[in-house]
């Protein structure tokens, strides 16, 4: 016990010398986690001592993130936006594993390996995305709707890979599996909403006056639902999400939302260092140079497919422009999809080496890109800051 909080004295404090730092010399602060990770971290000096749990623990601002993202969309404007960034978020997937396998080919890795590679580099970063949109944004504009539904087609396309991977090894084979996982979830949203429906509003409606039974319960919701969905094999994100949706019908959700923003991001600096605490620098020596060229790759070409693609459904092009700027990074669910498919023993260490490297590179990259010409909670200018 003692240990841990020792670790969580080193890793807050650090970050947050390392953040004032980067406010000092206008770097964006996201950049500061990472890099505390990579110092403090076990592949680094070596001062934390539980990098491990404190991964597992982080992941928890994926879920909360996941479960506001689901608050701030109603069903109906759901679908009526699924409408409009379907065909642009079927363009950026088909590009991006298009260009991830020819790379991965190029580089002399397995056809499984490519194919692996591939399918994990097809995302943006909710994370990242929701992390740097202004509230005002995320919650009353079109650019946030937009980015968010964005985001939410390719988290549930991500974790259908996850699901995909997981099945590979079933007895029941592929399709049976993953046949099953899609009834599962049909069955798990169905009742889900009727919960909400006959049971969740009117609990809500009896404690609504005190603010702090709210937060709790909100939180309880996001959290239990969440494990629900874990057991039956739909992952907690999955449930995290849909468990936001069906609130977000509720005049309570705006509130509940604001009031798990801190927490949010209380988790989230774990998940930023637990990203740094990743990068061994002797591991990845022999992997640096094709994941740096990747990583370019993806942070020129993959805003303006996203600015093609806006502009041919529609939208104008400036507003196309700053939207694929800030949905050009890889994904956080890249990174778990590397580390799954290692672990059953699809894919080889260097193959899910390159997409952890890639995935981290472009994060970073981004950050900078957006920080310093997008309006963001943390801009590196008065002109830029935007909550």
């Amino acid at each position: 016990m003692e240990e841990f909080i020792f670790d969580l004295c080193i890793l807050f404090v650090g970050s947050a010398i390392l953040s004032c730092l980067a406010v000092f010399l206008k770097q964006p602060v996201i950049i500061a986690y990472i890099l505390c990770g990579v110092i403090a971290g076990p592949l680094g000096l070596g001062w934390i001592k539980h990098a491990k749990f404190i991964e597992v623990v982080s992941h928890l601002g994926i879920t909360l993130l996941l479960f506001l993202a689901g608050l701030c969309l109603h069903p109906q404007k759901l679908i009526e936006l699924f409408k409009k960034t379907s065909l642009v978020t079927i363009v950026n997937c088909i590009f991006s594993f298009v260009l991830a396998f020819l790379f991965s080919l190029l580089f002399q890795f397995t056809l499984v390996d490519s194919i692996c590679i591939a399918l994990a580099l097809m995302f943006s970063s909710t994370i990242l995305t929701i992390k740097l949109l202004p509230t005002t944004t995320l919650h009353q504009k079109r650019m946030g709707s937009l980015c968010i539904s964005v985001l939410i087609l390719q988290d549930l396309l991500a974790i259908g890979v996850l699901a995909l991977i997981r099945c590979l090894d079933t007895p029941q084979g592929v399709f049976i599996s993953f046949s099953i996982l899609l009834v599962k979830l049909t069955a798990f949203i169905a009742v889900l909403a009727l919960f909400e429906r006959f049971v969740l509003r009117k609990i809500i409606s009896y404690v609504d006056r005190i603010q702090e039974v709210i937060f709790v319960l909100g939180l309880a919701w996001c959290i239990g639902i969440a494990t629900v969905s874990h057991h039956l094999g739909l992952f907690f994100e999955t449930g995290a999400f849909f468990a936001g949706v069906v609130l977000a019908q509720h005049k309570i959700s705006l509130f509940i939302s604001e009031e798990l923003k801190p927490l949010r991001d209380f988790f989230l600096v774990l998940f930023f260092f637990s990203l740094g605490a990743k990068i061994d620098l002797l591991v990845i020596k022999d992997i640096f140079l094709p994941a740096l060229f990747l990583a370019s790759i993806f942070i020129i070409l993959k805003p303006l497919v996203f600015k093609s693609a806006f502009i041919m459904v529609g939208e104008k092009k400036d507003f196309s422009k700053e939207i694929g700027i800030r949905l050009g990074q890889l994904s956080e669910f890249s990174i778990l999809i590397a580390l799954l498919a290692f672990e059953l023993g699809h894919i080889t260490n260097r193959a899910s080496q390159l997409i952890q490297l890639v995935t981290i590179l472009t994060i970073i990259a981004s950050s900078y890109i957006v920080v310093f010409n997008c309006p963001t909670p943390i801009g590196t200018t008065d002109k830029l800051i935007r909550d």
